[in-house]
């Protein structure tokens, strides 16, 4: 199974939060097929710079790297069409569109503890979101 993980599972996994265990798991049983683009890592890293400065920043980005989360750059026409018409018709993040596009552009499972952003589009989202909490 492949799986995409958002700022929010990443960042609850770094930290230790509640649904940290759920992400450790996936990372666990699914070695290879855990993906995350680039964007919603930039999310992690101007997060944890902003709070942590940026040597914490840099750390927390090869920690992700280490946990085997591959990194993705996705962004042809093709791509970037569809996270247009997702941010277009649904009241979502450009950052969360994007993360959602990429599960749906390699057939995967979103998960996420973002609820505000992902309650709503759950239903026609176009791949199974999962919540971590």
């Amino acid at each position: 199974m492949s799986v995409v993980l958002d700022a929010c599972a990443m960042l609850a996994a770094l930290r230790g939060e509640p649904g940290a265990q759920v992400v450790r798991h996936l990372l666990r049983e699914n070695r290879g097929a855990c993906y995350a683009h680039s964007l919603n890592v930039c999310e992690v890293f101007y997060g944890i710079c902003r709070e942590r400065g940026l040597p914490t920043a840099q750390r927390a980005v090869r920690v992700l790297a280490g946990f085997g989360i591959a990194f993705r750059e996705d962004m042809d026409q093709l791509f970037w069409e569809d996270i247009g018409l997702l941010k277009a018709t649904n009241r979502v993040s450009l950052a969360d569109a994007v993360c959602l596009g990429l599960a749906r552009w390699l057939g995967a499972d979103l998960y996420t503890s973002d609820h505000h952003e992902f309650d709503a589009i759950a239903s026609t989202a176009g791949c199974q979101i999962r919540f971590i909490r």
